[in-house]
């Protein structure tokens, strides 16, 4: 622990070696030695002088020259809507607001398209306003637009990415982006942060379904295409023009190569990896005028790309010649070692020239222009940053046509949902189904015939649509939020309707009169970032109630034709053997209808439209990932990267093995912690008074500094400091608990002490609100107690001697006794305490509970609470929106 100590009172003095050796304690078998610099002159070198135009550096020029320092530092800040009014986002003269995952209008994530455009205005009119001799400057407001304008309820919402790719087609893609574009800028936002233009390698990671493909060059090809939807033709008229956006591609760099698919983990790969994979998106997009790039949370071989001046400074806008500016991530600048996301001068001086700082903005502003002052951040660098802001501005036309003010008139918000956008929508959906299997010609189906369609996804919107729809996680939506949407069941009831047949939905697969055909429609339920994690890819380990479904239908002789919606290729064996007809349907958006499109028959018998799709990644044939080898080469699958069957094309299959091969010792609904690594999807957090930052490197210390956390293959290695409560969390999506506290299960944790404990140590589960779903006025949350309920492990940990190894049954029973609500678990372990203490976290799972386990004592009202502590899930950065400085009023300017 004295490498974690030593560098948080050094933070300034020795802002490169001291966190570097802190990110080499832990590493995996196989991790280089010491940390990588990059070294541009590998790399490509980019297109010279794109995006610089003489009048535009004039302006520039001429604005900056009037500028104060203050000025300056704001326009390098991003706050989030949830946590600032337009009058202050005026008063700090910050250069850009973003409406983050779980943020709306007034806190309100269905808030009507008017409302967003409302917003929107409210802010330029404050910016436009902004007196007393200071400089008027447009905001750049941005919204997560990744599958189109999918935060605004009515708007089009298309395939995700990996659909895409599977199409093939840069042509389709650029047009999505058009339409994209042409949705978000009616609602009076100017920036949509997309596209992902990742390479996906390890399909575990819970951000796949936002890459293209694993294949560098069809990465290469599409992101360019979608630059060139969202923003126009550079060179041309329609560049930036009134119904465009500024686009944004991230994330750089490698997000989509790190160690076991973590995400916002560390790349283990050599540099030559680096360039060759994970650069290929990068040059077309700044060819096609990209105006910025989004920095990456993952780490390269133990640096925080976000501090990684090498890659963000030396290749990217030196080598690659990037001439628009860097923004950074959700308060990534948190997960710097020495930084705190209220502070952070490393990262700007790495390259970043805006901070993402959604709720920290304003301490964030006062520490970055005190550190221009104490010389820590140089001026030049500061300018170098406000030059590339101001740059994009001018080039976006924000100065001579301000977007909120002079909203447009030609299509206003009818442009959401226009039946031409979902016209295309569409038929990205029939062009990117990917045929698997057709045993015996069983597609296409009869549409007169009697059909039946089976499976809640099928009825479900919001499951088609996945994550980074309404708000992040995607996964509390019905489908009264997709007004003008059509599910993957109305769309084939209108096509079998229309033909004379019939179709009937049964969510179990019941029917009265034997049909000619299933469409058995299942699949992954939305997720987004690290909450999709996974250990394996096996679909839906230790539940088959599908599958059984599946066989029952086939065992009746009703021929089964899968629809299987998910956001990564998984291991589907089971399925595909008691399936006739096999497809991958990815998630196709809000226009299920087009799925009928290529499943059905005209009415005359002739084929509508054939499978067009072919995969762009590759399917695994077993539980774990596929692999690559040095030249690319692809090992571990079932079907290859370009499979894709036609009607045309006759096939059989064949019966699969079952055996799920090369599976690690692991059930992740089981285990939370074990050999030195949490098991996906849960994350650890540290948290304290100051906040919480996920644990994404192998030592990091809480916002406050009150607990440090060190990783290795021997266990997390807690320390606190005794400067405040710390709290130390596993956490993540919210589970239901209630069936392991019935089946007599225990929370079973081994440990090892370092330091006995000097204050009450307190443990347990603590209940997530549905952040989605707030409570209704006056009624409050089941999960807004003052206090969670816990459980005092005060004196179990006491009582073992230091370096010593014990164990804690704790039965999940114990915690529903004194009021733990088990039902919506957001982070089955916390432990906290406001003294000092020292603990290994050697193990943590959930098992049977010996015979006679008593119940420790409840926790009792101590000076955590009288510190202040704030409660509810730290499950995740976007689990909820911060208390928002808009809810339940309009906001007064």
């Amino acid at each position: 622990m004295k490498h974690v100590i030593l560098y948080a009172g050094a933070r300034r003095v020795a802002a490169g070696s001291a966190w570097l050796l802190i990110a080499a304690l832990a590493r995996p078998s196989g991790a280089l030695a010491a940390p990588a610099v990059a070294h541009p002159n590998l790399w490509p070198a980019g297109p010279k002088n794109v995006l610089i135009e003489p009048r535009v550096e004039r302006f520039v020029d001429a604005l900056m020259a009037r500028m104060t320092l203050a000025e300056k530092v704001g326009q390098m800040i991003q706050a989030d809507i949830s946590t600032i009014t337009p009058r202050q986002a005026a008063k700090y003269h910050l250069g850009s607001i973003l409406a983050g995952g779980n943020s709306a209008p007034y806190g309100h994530l269905r808030a009507a398209p008017a409302e967003w455009l409302e917003l929107a205005n409210a802010y330029q009119r404050a910016a436009a306003a902004n007196g007393s001799g200071h400089v008027a400057i447009p905001l750049l407001l941005g919204i997560d637009a990744v599958h189109g304008d999918a935060r605004v309820r009515g708007a089009t919402i298309f395939p995700q990415n990996i659909a895409l790719g599977a199409t093939h087609d840069p042509q389709l893609v650029r047009k999505i982006g058009r339409a994209t574009a042409d949705e978000v800028a009616s609602t009076g936002f100017n920036w949509a942060f997309a596209p992902t233009i990742a390479v996906a390698r390890d399909t575990r990671w819970g951000r796949t379904y936002e890459s293209y493909s694993e294949n560098p060059r069809l990465v290469a090809r599409l992101s360019a295409a979608m630059v060139e939807g969202l923003q126009g033709k550079l060179g041309t008229p329609d560049y930036l023009s009134a119904d465009h956006t500024v686009a944004t591609v991230k994330h750089f760099i490698g997000d989509g190569g790190t160690f076991d698919g973590r995400d916002q983990g560390d790349d283990l790969i050599p540099e030559k990896t680096l360039i060759r994979v994970h650069a290929a998106g990068y040059l077309p997009a700044i060819d096609a005028g990209v105006l910025t790039v989004m920095a990456s949370y993952n780490s390269w071989q133990g640096v925080k790309m976000h501090a990684n001046k090498s890659l963000l400074t030396g290749v990217l806008k030196g080598r690659f010649g990037f001439n628009g500016f860097i923004i950074g991530d959700w308060d990534a600048q948190a997960e710097i070692p020495g930084c705190t996301k209220f502070d952070c001068p490393t990262t700007i001086n790495a390259g970043l020239d805006m901070i993402m700082a959604p709720d920290s903005w304003r301490q964030i502003y006062r520490n970055t222009l005190a550190e221009v002052h104490e010389g820590v951040i140089p001026e030049a660098r500061i300018d170098d940053a406000v030059r590339r802001i101001l740059r994009v501005k001018v080039l976006a036309n924000l100065f001579t046509r301000p977007p909120a003010i002079h909203p447009r008139t030609s299509a206003g918000l009818d442009v959401l949902g226009d039946p031409a956008h979902r016209a295309l929508a569409r038929r990205a959906v029939r062009e990117s189904l990917v045929l698997l299997k057709n045993d015996g010609g069983v597609l296409p189906l009869n549409p007169k015939g009697r059909i039946l369609v089976v499976g809640h996804a099928a009825v479900d919107i919001g499951q088609q649509c996945g994550g980074w729809t309404i708000d992040w996680q995607g996964a509390h939506n019905t489908n009264a939020d997709f007004p003008g949407a059509t599910s993957i069941y109305a769309g084939i009831r209108d096509e079998v309707d229309a033909a004379g047949g019939v179709a009937k939905y049964s969510r179990n697969g019941h029917y009265k009169r034997k049909p000619e055909a299933a469409i058995v429609v299942f699949g992954e339920h939305p997720y987004a970032e690290y909450e999709g994690d996974r250990e394996t890819l096996e679909y839906d380990p230790g539940h088959h109630h599908i599958l059984r479904i599946m066989q029952r239908l086939h065992r009746a002789g009703v021929p089964v034709v899968a629809v299987f919606l998910s956001g990564r290729p998984m291991w589907v064996n089971p399925q595909l053997n008691a399936a006739d007809a096999f497809v991958a349907a990815w998630l196709p958006g809000s226009e299920g209808g087009g799925i009928a499109d290529v499943l059905l028959r005209k009415a005359d018998g002739r084929i509508r439209h054939d499978f067009s799709g072919r995969l762009s990644f590759s399917w695994p044939a077993t539980v774990m990932p596929v692999r690559f080898g040095a030249n690319g080469a692809v090992r571990g699958a079932l079907f290859p990267r370009g499979y894709g069957l036609t009607y045309e094309q006759h096939s059989h299959l064949g019966r699969l093995s079952e055996a799920r091969h090369a599976a690690p010792d692991v059930h992740a609904r089981n285990v939370l912690f074990a050999g030195g690594r949490v098991t996906s999807p849960w994350s650890v957090f540290l948290r304290d008074r100051r906040g919480s930052v996920r644990m994404t490197l192998p030592a990091q210390i809480s916002p406050a500094h009150a607990l440090s956390l060190r990783l290795d293959r021997n266990g997390a290695h807690a320390a606190w400091s005794g400067k405040g409560w710390g709290e130390l969390r596993i956490a993540g999506r919210a589970v239901d608990l209630t069936r392991r506290a019935g089946l007599n299960l225990a929370l079973e944790i081994r440990y090892r002490i370092g330091l006995s404990p000097s204050s009450p140590v307190e443990l347990g589960p603590v209940c997530e609100r549905p952040y989605a779903s707030p409570p209704q006025a006056g009624r409050g949350s089941r999960c807004d107690a003052p206090r969670p309920p816990m459980l005092d492990v005060t004196q179990a940990l006491a009582r073992t001697p230091i370096g010593a190894t014990g164990v804690l049954f704790l039965p999940l029973r114990c915690f529903a006794r004194v009021g733990a609500l088990l039902d919506r678990v957001g982070a089955p372990l916390t432990l906290r305490t406001a003294g000092r203490f020292a603990f290994t976290l050697i193990d943590a799972r959930f098992a049977s509970a010996p015979r006679a386990t008593s119940c420790p004592a409840p926790a009792s009202p101590s000076a955590l609470t009288r510190a202040g502590e704030s409660t509810g899930s730290a499950a995740s950065r976007r689990a909820r929106s911060h208390r928002s400085v808009q809810t339940g009023r309009k906001f007064r300017l």
